[in-house]
């Protein structure tokens, strides 16, 4: 299960809705097991159907992470105009068995969010629990753009 922070689904869905047409992407950070920071970053690709995130902002964000004692939990990226759903290219690019992949699709007025598990080209749908009014003022939002 994806326990996820609900200013931190609202942050990244802005940030798909600022980035649209193209796809946006980020990582989700956790501490205690909650999702409590997103961390948005570049898609380098600025594609509408796919993204690729830079190497020196991946390891800058994990390193950022570690030193404020976080962990990745998940890829996110958005889905400006189809189903919040892993595509072909998703699947295939999922490299990390041990993290969530999170996809907002906002084709709709209201974006809808969720997570998935994808190991060995298999999707697996993960529960999202969202939690609401327990934002932890150590985890605000970093943008390494």
């Amino acid at each position: 299960m994806l326990r996820i922070e609900q200013e931190v689904i609202d942050k990244i869905i802005e940030h798909g809705r600022t980035e649209a047409p193209l796809e946006a992407c980020g990582y989700l950070a956790q501490k205690n097991g909650v999702v409590c920071r997103s961390i948005t970053m570049k898609n380098i690709d600025a594609s509408p159907v796919h993204y690729s995130m830079d190497p020196a902002e991946q390891f800058a964000a994990v390193r950022d992470c570690r030193a404020e004692g976080l962990s990745i939990r998940a890829v996110y990226h958005t889905h400006p105009e189809t189903a919040a759903y892993p595509s072909a290219e998703d699947i295939k690019l999922a490299y990390d068995p041990a993290i969530s992949y999170v996809i907002i699709s906002l084709a709709k007025n209201n974006p809808s969010i969720h997570s998935f598990i994808i190991r060995e080209e298999e999707v697996f749908p993960e529960q999202i629990e969202i939690i609401v009014g327990t934002a932890d003022a150590r985890c605000g939002q970093v943008s390494h753009r």
